[in-house]
């Protein structure tokens, strides 16, 4: 799962290219951000599955009953949660946008997910998005700025070329080369604090690498120019399926804890509705569909709760 960091609440060229095909990349500087589509059939969601509940939808705030429509702010770089596919690669997809499409049938309501920067979402909670849907991790700082509903459980992991070339140990990253998704737990604390004790025990800082987007990371990697990367333990699985095999995990997953579907710090009305949509979604098999559908059942918690309580 994602983390804001403190700053924003205020192979071979050949590799590289079939890398490249096989997620349907173009160059960040060419779109923005490298957007990955699935190397197969992506799995298909229909919310027309999901049977309305009447007594839920009757509590939805009116504003949003008028509009018909819940509007969803993700940043759309980060497979398999969420990302842009489909033939025109432009179409919102993955298990966090299938999850909001099914909370919006439940409600009754249609769902727009729009493509936002990751620091731009929980600002703009209430004016402009009613949800943030992009695998947010629930922290203690964030909790008190938001309203957050626990939906996935999720942990950090490693990873390297395949055979790891490089002979990387993380019990010596000290002047290695790390890519890093920008704005991830991964990034702050977990790097920055690996930096903080290599400069301390007097070795080199850690070359860290952070890029808006995790494709733009996981094709370095595969390209050779980086020693790791370090990314949530479903991109990186993700990311081994993407590639056929050019990267690996490296260690075991650590820091697991659960993400959230973001509401604004006062509607908690709205947050409550969520999580009892969720758990309807839960209780009728819907949300282990979504989740197996794409091989991410290992995340799946057993209920929903808003503002959960975290370990001290």
């Amino acid at each position: 799962m994602r983390l804001f960091n403190q700053l924003a609440l205020q192979g071979t060229a050949a590799l590289a290219l079939s890398v490249l095909a096989l997620t349907g990349c173009t160059s960040a500087s060419e779109t923005g951000s490298a957007q990955p589509a699935s190397s197969g059939p992506a799995p298909s969601f229909d919310p027309g599955s999901v049977r309305k509940d009447d007594a839920l939808a009757a509590q939805v705030p009116a504003a949003i009953t008028a509009r018909g429509t819940l509007e969803i702010g993700s940043d759309t770089t980060y497979a398999p949660a969420e990302f842009l596919g489909g033939p025109d690669n432009h179409t919102p997809m993955g298990y966090d946008v299938d999850l909001a499409k099914a909370i919006g049938a439940k409600l009754g309501l249609k769902v727009d997910v729009q493509t936002a920067e990751f620091a731009s979402i929980l600002p703009a909670l209430g004016p402009k998005y009613d949800l943030g849907v992009s695998s947010f991790m629930i922290t203690k700082k964030r909790l008190a700025s938001v309203n957050f509903v626990s939906y996935f459980d999720s942990g950090t992991q490693w990873a390297v070329q395949k055979d790891n070339p490089k002979k990387f140990s993380l019990d010596d990253v000290c002047g290695k080369t790390v890519g890093v998704q920008t704005g991830t737990i991964q990034e702050e604390p977990d790097l920055k604090d690996r930096t903080e004790r290599c400069s301390k025990a007097g070795k080199s800082p850690i070359n860290v690498v952070s890029l808006k987007s995790q494709t733009d990371i996981t094709t370095r990697l595969v390209n050779g120019t980086l020693d790791a990367m370090v990314s949530d333990s479903p991109t990186v699985g993700y990311a081994i399926q993407q590639t056929s095999g050019a990267i690996e995990k490296l260690g075991d997953t650590y820091n697991s804890g659960p993400g959230g579907i973001a509401v604004a710090k006062n509607d908690q009305a709205l947050a409550d509705l969520v999580g009892q949509a969720l758990n309807k979604l839960i209780d009728d098999g819907t949300y282990k569909k979504i989740l197996s559908s794409w091989n991410v059942a290992d995340g799946a918690v057993a209920k929903a709760e808003v503002n959960p309580s975290l370990p001290s």
